[in-house]
This record gives structure tokens, sequence and C-alpha cells, in this order.
């Protein structure tokens, strides 16, 4: 039988951010690059930006927005539940498992999405969203479970660091198989475009086992999952709200994260459909060539910004770090209202780059930090990621209303430079102590 690793061991650090490896070519491939690139291709080849859906006619980008909104209202509703179960079992592997699984599986079956059964590839790309971040909610509760507090800055930026090197590496093979099609014997760019979803959910599955083979399994209760034990799980996320009212700086903090997360993952997931229907590309090569390549350039940078950022709070402490960070998106949102070129976009993404990483490693481990002791991590963790998918199911909304009001995304930007000033507002009201 395999000798469980002590909490703090190199082994059992390497292993948990290794997941970051693993499951960061779906944020990268799917979320921010090629499927973006592959779903405007559709309708453009079409003729269309419009299709009727349960009955009401929709924006092309207005449905996408639509469905990951829907997909994190889902992923925000069962989360919590999950976590009270996981913890109560002490199971949560289990459930990284399955929702690594299911939504590799579901990145998969986008092989086979078109305009034509456009009900079964939303489905699809609903169910890869909630398969990405349901299982990050367990891998993220296991960061105060297996590192020490003075560990967690540098690793939480390791798993960032991982997963942007990885991700981008999958990238650029698909972009050369997208690129140079003919050299491989397709007829079009389509195939190899469909390919990367395989190969996404394929190498999802592949690298995670090594993250399994480590990570602690827990001890699993005595007796059947009853409705006692499925009402356990509301009965300590109860708990811990009650538990937050004391503990100031945590629920202050949270509140803060809540507001500029909302606008940060909201970027994440909207750039690439901005990119691909707001910008004077001059043909539809040089669309999926300057796309990918922003992408890519925001992805490098990034594995740098994580690590500057994460030595930034090591001097002036996590909170002023953020601070500064939220007042640099807040120049980047200004400046993109007004991007309308390929240059300025790519010139956008290296700033982009820059903070995009810090910020998520930050607030990740700022968060870690933040944590009163004790052994109910999951549940606490799932406030946190509750509080960033429902900030999501806001960012997506807004974008959703703008493009059907105006037909033009661009002006949801507004919306994110409120959401960052007033994040910096709130992270000065976080107290020092306690």
């Amino acid at each position: 039988m395999k000798t469980q690793l002590q909490k703090g061991d190199k082994k059992l650090l390497n292993a948990w951010a290794f997941y970051d490896w693993a499951n960061s070519v779906y944020s990268l491939v799917i979320a921010s690059a090629i499927f973006p690139l592959f779903y405007g291709a559709l309708f453009r080849s079409a003729g269309i930006t419009e299709v009727t859906l349960f009955g009401t006619v929709w924006n092309q980008t207005s449905i996408i927005f639509g469905v990951t909104a829907l997909a994190f209202f889902i992923i925000s509703v069962i989360s919590p539940l999950l976590s009270g179960i996981a913890d109560y079992l002490g199971n949560k592997k289990f459930f990284l498992k399955f929702f690594c699984y299911m939504g590799a599986l579901s990145t998969i079956a986008l092989f086979w999405f078109s305009l034509e059964n456009i009900y079964f590839g939303l489905l699809c790309y609903l169910l890869g969203l909630v398969g990405f971040w349901g299982s990050i909610v367990f891998y993220n509760s296991y960061l105060p479970d297996i590192a020490h507090p003075e560990q967690q800055d540098a690793l939480s930026a390791k798993g960032y660091a991982l997963g942007y090197i990885g991700s981008v590496l999958l990238l650029v093979f698909c972009l050369v198989m997208i690129l140079g099609y003919e050299a491989f014997g397709w007829e079009s760019e389509a195939f190899p475009t469909k390919l990367s979803f395989i190969l996404t959910g394929v190498w999802w599955i592949l690298f995670s086992q090594y993250t399994y083979r480590y990570l602690p399994k827990g001890n699993k209760a005595d007796g059947p999952l009853t409705k006692e034990v499925v009402l356990h799980g509301f009965t300590e996320l109860k708990n811990v709200w009650t538990e937050l009212k004391g503990q100031i700086r945590l629920k202050k903090y949270l509140i803060a994260f809540f507001v500029y997360s909302m606008a940060v993952q909201t970027v994440m997931l909207a750039a690439a459909y901005f990119g691909e229907q707001e910008l004077e590309w001059g043909s539809d090569s040089e669309r999926t060539t300057g796309l990918i390549v922003s992408i890519l350039l925001i992805q490098l940078i990034a594995v740098v910004g994580a690590i500057l950022t994460s030595k930034l709070s090591n001097k002036i402490g996590n909170i002023k770090a953020l601070i500064i960070v939220n007042i640099i998106w807040i120049g980047i949102c200004s400046w993109a209202f007004f991007v309308y070129t390929p240059v300025q976009f790519y010139f956008t993404a290296a700033i982009v780059g820059l903070v995009m990483g810090g910020i998520q490693s930050l607030s990740r481990s700022t968060y870690s930090k933040f944590l009163p002791e004790t052994e109910d991590t999951t549940s606490y963790f799932s406030f946190y990621d509750v509080s960033e998918k429902v900030g999501i199911i806001f960012g997506m909304i807004v974008f959703l209303v703008m493009q059907e009001l105006t037909g033009s995304m661009r002006y949801a930007i507004v919306f994110l430079i409120v959401f960052f000033a007033m994040g910096v507002f709130l992270l000065k009201r976080v107290p020092k102590e306690g």
C-alpha cells in the first residue's frame, strides 16, 4: 500500500499543482481561443448572425453568453451541496475525478458541434463548463490541506504557471495543425479545428492521473448516502456563513473578491468573442492567426505575471498587491474601449497577460491565508467559488444585455471599469488583523 505523503511534501505539492497543467488546456483552447473562432466561423460560413432557439431569435454571441451564465448558475447551486457532502464522506477526490471526466468527455464531444445539431453542441459546451469549474471547487479546497501557509502563495503561483505553460504547448500544436492543414492532407481548417477539441479532452484526462495518484483520498464515513447526509451539506454552509459573521477580514475580502472577480472572469470568457467580432481583421486567416497569437501572448506573459505578483505580495502584502493589480485593470479596460485594430489588440493582450495570472493566483492564496483553523476547508472554498461563479453570471448577463440592446459588446466594458474601481475601494476596507 502506498504511504500517504505528509502535508508540505514536495511530491504532494507538485502533484496538486500539476492538475493546473492538466485542466488549463480547457480554459485556453475551449473557453479562450479555438472554440470561439470555430463558433464564429460556423455563423460566418452560413451567412447568418442570429439563430432561433426555443422560439426566440438570439444573436450568436448572446447565445454563448447565455449558456455560459446558465452553466455557472448550475455550478453555483450544486457546488456548495457537493462540497458539504465531500467533507462529510471524506472523498472529495471522487468529486474532483467526476467533474474532470464529465468536462473532458463533453469537450471531446464538441467535435460534433454544428448549426444543424446546435442543441447537442450547446449542451456539450454547458457540461464542459460545469465539469471544468466543478473540478476547480475541489481542487482549490486541497490547497490548505496539503500546503503550509508560508507555502501557499508560491504553490498557487506554481499551479497557474504550470497551467499556462501546458496549455500553451497544446495550443501551439493545435495552431500548427489548423494553419498547416494542407501539409497534413486535410481539405480545410474545419477538421483540425474540431480535432483540437478531442486533443484537449484527452490531455485533461491523461495528465490528471498524476494528481490523482498522490492527493489524499480522505476517510469515508460509515453508512449509506442518506437524506440526512445530503442535507448535511446545507448545514455546513449555514455554519460557515455564521462563522463568517465573526471573521470581519475574511468576510470583507470575500465581498471585494466577488466584485473584482466578476470583471476578471468576464474578461477571460468574453475577450476572444470580443476580438473575433469587434476588431477590423483583413481576412478570416488573419483573424484566426491574430486571435490565437493574442491568446498565446496573454498566456506566456501571464507566467511571468503570476511570479512577479507573488513576489510583490511578499514585499508589500497580499491586499496592497491586489489593489495595485486592480488599478492596472482599470487602465486596461479604459484603453480597451477604444481598441479597433489588431495592433491595438496585441498591445492590450500583453498587458492583460501581465495581470491575469497574478490576480487569479494571489486571490486564491489570499483567501486560503485568511481561513480560520478548520478541517472543513471544502465548504469554505465553496463560498469562494460560489462568489466567483455568481459574479460570472452577472458579468455574462451584462455582456448579453449590451449585445442585444446595442449590437456590440463594447459598451459592456464600461461596467467592467466600475467593477474594478469598486474592487479597489472594497479591498482598502479589508482590515489588516482579525
